[in-house]
């Protein structure tokens, strides 16, 4: 499979390349990242634990918001020029971030981080993909998703190293001079003829054929099956971001060493690449909505071995099953909207998903902590996930035949 996905791939590797970029450098705005520097922010401006969570969260929900709004210039602007400046926003957040001296400054930087990072980089590259390919976007959305779990496996090592170099301040400053001097101008370079094809453009693959249609915002917004997506669909995230919030307490509960967690992580990332590749695949073979129940019903059962299990390789085992539903997670929602709403005003709904989708990690760690306080034990919330995930998974196999309809028009 990965001698013919090379194969076919090959004369795009220009288009594929800025979508890695893209996702490449999202790191830098992600929950991961950004909590590396947890310790030193605090520190310097003397916040409080639940202060700096409430900024973060503030900043979170304020990006996503904008990012409804804004999301919709990757129909109207080309994308060589709009991910040129979104990179460049970064760089200046990361320059913000250099010079903090305040509060209200770090929220302005979250809000940042969170929005040029984690939600505009995001939507732009997994948009260009979307619109770009058809008949090879399942293949095409994993290849520029790889971005995600190299720069999971590099970049937080890197982070910490520099720390001890040279401070957290320039590090933000060295930040800021990667984003301007090399992936701007590659981003840029490898875009200088953005790839427009045509709806009847084939570009080769077996995949069923696009949506007929291409529904607008509004319409997609008045549609009732875009709602009943919503919950399947934002479930891994919101998990997900759950549990890795709260790592130290499932730890403590089960009596694991939190290091433990870190050493996992490459397991996650390596499984991640994997199943990036083999979803696109499926994708392009059987159609993304086809796919869906997979995501959820194998997390749901890893949740439930780290509900009951103590032994710490369940945690392996769980990291595995995390890599692989996030790889094809990300695959999966790359292709979906395309397929059934059409690439015309992808822009515009992907936006509204992505919002969705920010909103969600934000209130995650905050209703989870809430619980918690009020006395939620964590294997109850553990086994709550796992109810979750194998009713949403049963609730999208329903939604199946819908879906076809929607795909063909």
């Amino acid at each position: 499979m990965a001698i013919t996905l090379a194969r076919d791939l090959r004369p795009d590797m220009r288009w594929l390349s800025s979508g890695f970029v893209l996702t490449f450098c999202s790191c830098f705005g992600q929950t991961y990242f950004i909590a590396l520097f947890a310790g030193y922010l605090k520190a310097e401006i003397t916040i409080s634990d639940g202060m700096f969570g409430s900024l973060f969260t503030a900043g979170t929900i304020a990006s996503a918001a904008l990012l409804m709004w804004a999301g919709k210039f990757a129909d109207q602007v080309p994308i060589r020029w709009l991910g040129a400046a979104v990179l460049a926003g970064l760089a200046l957040t990361a320059l913000a971030m250099a010079s903090l001296t305040s509060a209200w400054m770090l929220l302005l930087v979250f809000f940042g981080l969170r929005f040029f990072g984690q939600g505009m980089l995001t939507h732009v590259a997994m948009t260009a993909m979307g619109r770009w390919f058809n008949q090879k976007r399942g293949r095409a959305v994993s290849i520029a998703a790889l971005g995600y779990p190299a720069s999971e496996a590099l970049l937080p090592l890197i982070a910490v190293a520099t720390i001890g170099l040279i401070g957290w301040r320039m590090t933000w400053v060295a930040i800021a001079a990667l984003l301007l001097l090399v992936a701007l101008p590659l981003f840029v370079g490898l875009l200088q003829r953005e790839r427009r094809p045509t709806k009847e453009h084939a570009d080769g693959g077996t995949a069923p054929a696009p949506a007929r249609r291409d529904w607008t915002r509004n319409e997609v917004l008045k549609n009732p099956i875009f709602y009943a997506l919503m919950p399947v669909l934002m479930g891994p995230g919101f998990l997900l971001t759950g549990i890795f919030f709260n790592q130290i307490a499932i730890a403590d509960t089960k009596g694991w060493n939190i290091a433990w967690f870190a050493t996992n992580f490459p397991v996650m990332a390596g499984c991640n690449v994997v199943s990036a590749l083999a979803a696109g695949w499926l994708t392009d073979r059987f159609g993304a909505r086809h796919l869906l129940p997979v995501l959820l019903a194998p997390l749901g059962l890893a949740i439930l071995l780290l509900t009951y299990m103590e032994s710490p390789y369940v945690l392996t085992a769980f990291m595995i099953v995390v890599g692989f539903t996030l790889g094809s997670a990300s695959t999966v929602h790359g292709a979906l909207w395309a397929e059934i709403y059409g690439t015309e005003h992808l822009g515009a709904i992907r936006a509204v998903v992505m919002s969705v989708a920010v909103f969600a990690s934000a209130l995650s760690p905050a209703l989870i902590g809430l619980l918690m306080d009020s006395g939620v034990g964590v294997d109850a919330l553990l086994l709550a996930g796992a109810a979750y995930c194998g009713v949403a998974a049963a609730w999208t196999v329903t939604l199946i035949p819908r879906l076809n309809r929607l795909a063909k028009g």
